[in-house]
């Protein structure tokens, strides 16, 4: 293996890194702005709330560094059971401090398991048994894209309840 590739793996291992961190810092900033009276609002009846958005993603993080570490994604024989399950977890996180301390706790789990990647595991491709595949990059890039994603949703639920604030920092 040539110091180049292993160089490159180092540079793209720390800016999954850096996106995890940052990412999950933003949601957590934008998440702070959601008023306690605003944390179970919904705009619809079958609509998810703030808290129940954040506890989502901050349970993927330990969900993505669990299949980062072990370099699989999970196999699902009953899809039913394994998203009750998932709605379970999510829906037994109901406070604020929790939540945080489970979207760190996770993000630190990813940069260890980020961390113990080899430049083969990198280029691999993980079967999902459920006739699709994700490469090792991908999911490399996950746990900063999904607190991205889910920051927006955030965002949005509070233009629903007319929170024109702008907030700097």
């Amino acid at each position: 293996m040539t110091i180049g590739i292993i160089r490159e793996m180092e540079n793209l291992v720390d800016a999954c890194k850096k996106r995890a961190v940052g990412e999950m810092e933003l949601f957590l900033r934008t998440f702070a702005y959601v008023p306690d009276d605003k944390l179970n609002w919904t705009p619809t009846a079958t609509s998810k709330s703030a808290i129940r958005i954040a506890v989502h993603t901050a349970l993927h993080a330990g969900r993505f560094a669990k299949m980062i570490r072990d370099r699989a994604l999970p196999q699902v024989d009953n899809l039913e059971e394994w998203l009750a399950k998932n709605l379970a977890e999510e829906v037994a996180v109901t406070d604020r401090a929790e939540m945080e301390a489970i979207f760190r706790k996770g993000t630190e789990e990813v940069l260890t398991a980020l961390d113990s990647l080899t430049a083969e595991e990198v280029e691999i491709v993980l079967d999902s048994g459920q006739g699709w595949s994700m490469p090792m990059t991908q999911l490399m890039n996950l746990p900063g894209w999904h607190a991205t994603l889910h920051a927006g949703q955030i965002d949005y639920l509070q233009t629903c309840w007319d929170d024109q604030q702008i907030y700097v920092e």
